[in-house]
């Protein structure tokens, strides 16, 4: 007999590559500028710029908080970490692709560091929940950080050990966050892009734990 238990519990657990959805071979169609500052949401990009990937739970709200940073060029969602390749929203939220929905921030380091960036990423949701960011629940939800440089890798790591110390005085959890080199990206598809762009008052599930991340040792690139 199947439970709803049953599939609550697959969402929670990362699935082996062969039991992931198949997904296809081409990408899924997606928008081609930015909702909101009407650049080329997928480049190319001006010269200089960087790229850096977060996963905050909901993408929705977890886009807009980026793409009103200055400094930053362009944002877009989409799902990475996992292993069905072009992937649909529909598909990610079964759990059975292994993706979560992740931010792409292309940023212009002059401007605004990558730092500056982590600071923002830890204090603006709860990177102690595990698969899951307040009522959103499963693997798509997680905690992320997909580093594109040995630079990245070394200031998400930092300040991820800096945050931790500030979550144990403050009596908070342990951080349950995913850093690895980034995997591959896969937009997903227009209506999700710049969501909060077009429906202002839509659903934004960002909640931080209040408490600050001052990054010592990590130095702005």
């Amino acid at each position: 007999m199947f439970f709803l238990s049953d599939m609550l519990n697959k969402k929670l657990e990362m699935p082996k590559p062969g039991d992931a959805l198949p997904g296809r071979d081409k990408p899924i169609p997606t928008a081609t500028k930015h909702f909101v500052s009407r650049r080329a949401l997928a480049g190319p990009y001006p010269d200089g710029l960087e790229l850096a990937y977060f996963g905050m739970g909901c993408f929705w709200g977890a886009e807009r908080l980026f793409w009103q940073t200055p400094g930053v060029w362009v944002t877009a969602v989409g799902y990475a970490g996992g292993f069905t390749p072009n992937p649909t929203y529909q598909e990610t939220c079964t759990g059975l692709t292994g993706h979560a929905e992740i931010v792409l921030v292309v940023f212009d380091p002059t401007q605004v560091s990558y730092a500056e960036l982590l600071k923002i990423f830890w204090e603006s949701h709860d990177p102690t929940q595990g698969m899951r960011q307040g009522n959103d629940v499963g693997t798509t939800y997680r905690s992320a950080i997909y580093t594109t440089s040995e630079a990245q890798m070394e200031a998400a790591l930092s300040s991820r050990d800096a945050y931790q110390a500030e979550l144990k005085r403050a009596g908070g959890g342990r951080i349950t966050t995913e850093i690895a080199s980034a995997p591959r990206f896969y937009f997903a598809e227009a209506e999700h892009q710049q969501y909060l762009g077009k429906n202002p008052a839509g659903y934004c599930g960002l909640k931080g734990t209040g408490v600050s991340c001052p990054l010592p040792g990590v130095v702005a690139e």
